[in-house]
């Protein structure tokens, strides 16, 4: 990618996002986005393929506070006429291709040198500037457990797409058995300087593309820019007690960093599929036990489900009523300290469908023994009140 088209896409437009939007904002629609139109999810689809690219492209830039800046800042400059444009995209006398280094992006790469490199060192008192390492992009993915997954933890796959070190020229961007040259006319720094009265210009070299290396033999994979699409697949450990969409950085596991620069992290956001008896609060799990009229009202016994398959016996006190919530200690989800949450056990008065001819008789019986207890008489005398 050209500076000329750094400073002319709009990658707010390209997230859907506005100029203003949070890092948080940036993140969602990245991510929104990017399951849309994973290569994974759209396979042989080369349209969904270039669309995916441009989104991690968008993502590398604004989800990086110092990027976004630089961004913000050199769109800002052009637009506002910093440098008047001319045919081919030459700007005051300056053509962007050479000023940016023929910089590539990507899903994990990241700009050549970088804007910043361009601007910041734009103006100094003849000093030499020096090409530094730069850190890899941090980098984004997804991962979908089961309830039991996320509450006792789990070592997953993921599989990741970013940018690394041309395997087939060992990031150097020569064919395999030639080597780059040091630049000659910068003699490997990157930048030359030139005088402009009182001050020096310094700018990328012309000549290698502000690289310090000159490439007579380019790569054919990576046609010279020494970086390529990585896709890789790692095991990764998800720590217990996680709950849905948590996201989880993995410091050092994103893209590998350029010139020597260290690498970027990765930021799995965890998806956590619904139990068919369990459901989870907080660091506690609960559950609701159907529990039969006469264990509510003589109170009893009743055995109650864990997730690890091992039952507990809780007491049901008399008169209990529907809908009250029992704790079962340490037998809820795993906190980071390594204890365990409660399992918060709400009772449920089962009502049976059919009666046995005794049962029913029995319960006539009961009826009428407390027929002048009216359940609702409190109810009707509230609502006079009122």
């Amino acid at each position: 990618m050209s500076g000329k088209d750094f400073v002319e896409k709009d990658y707010y437009k390209v997230l859907g996002v506005p100029k203003d939007a949070s890092t948080a904002e940036i993140k969602k629609a990245y991510r929104k986005l990017a399951r849309e139109f994973h290569p994974d999810a759209n396979k042989g689809d080369k349209a969904a393929e270039e669309r995916f690219k441009e989104i991690s492209e968008a993502n590398d830039v604004l989800a990086d506070p110092k990027r976004r800046k630089e961004y913000d800042e050199a769109r800002a400059l052009f637009a506002n006429g910093g440098f008047r444009g001319g045919a081919g995209g030459n700007f005051g006398g300056f053509d962007l291709g050479d000023l940016f280094g023929g910089a590539q992006t990507g899903s994990g790469g990241g700009f050549g040198g970088g804007i910043g490199d361009v601007f910041g060192g734009l103006f100094n008192r003849g000093g030499r500037t020096t090409t530094q390492p730069r850190r890899g992009a941090d980098v984004e993915s997804e991962v979908t457990l089961s309830f039991v997954e996320a509450v006792e933890g789990a070592t997953v796959p993921i599989r990741m797409t970013s940018q690394a070190a041309c395997k087939a020229c060992a990031g150097t961007g020569a064919k395999a058995g030639t080597t780059p040259r040091v630049c000659p006319t910068c003699v490997g720094t990157g930048h030359v300087s030139r005088g402009q009265g009182t001050f020096a210009l310094s700018e990328p070299c012309r000549d290698c593309k502000g690289r310090g290396l000159i490439v007579d033999d380019p790569c054919e994979v990576c046609h010279g820019s020494g970086r390529a699409t990585s896709a890789r697949t790692m095991q990764v450990r998800i720590p217990a007690g996680v709950s849905d969409d948590q996201r989880i950085r993995l410091k050092g596991k994103g893209a590998q960093g350029e010139r020597g620069g260290q690498p970027g992290d990765l930021y799995v956001t965890v998806h956590v599929q619904p139990h068919p008896v369990f459901g989870r609060k907080g660091d506690n799990l609960t559950v609701t036990v159907p529990v039969s009229f006469p264990e509510a009202a003589l109170g009893g016994e009743i055995r109650v489900p864990t997730l690890n398959g091992q039952p507990v016996t809780l007491r049901i006190p008399p008169g209990t009523a529907n809908g009250r919530t029992m704790r079962a200690r340490g037998k809820g989800a795993v906190r980071k300290d390594g204890t365990r949450g409660d399992l918060l056990v709400t009772v449920e008065v089962a009502v049976p469908s059919e009666l046995p001819g005794e049962a029913q008789d029995l319960l006539e019986k009961y009826r009428e023994a407390t027929a002048a207890d009216d359940p609702r008489a409190a109810l009707f005398k509230a609502a006079e009140e009122d």
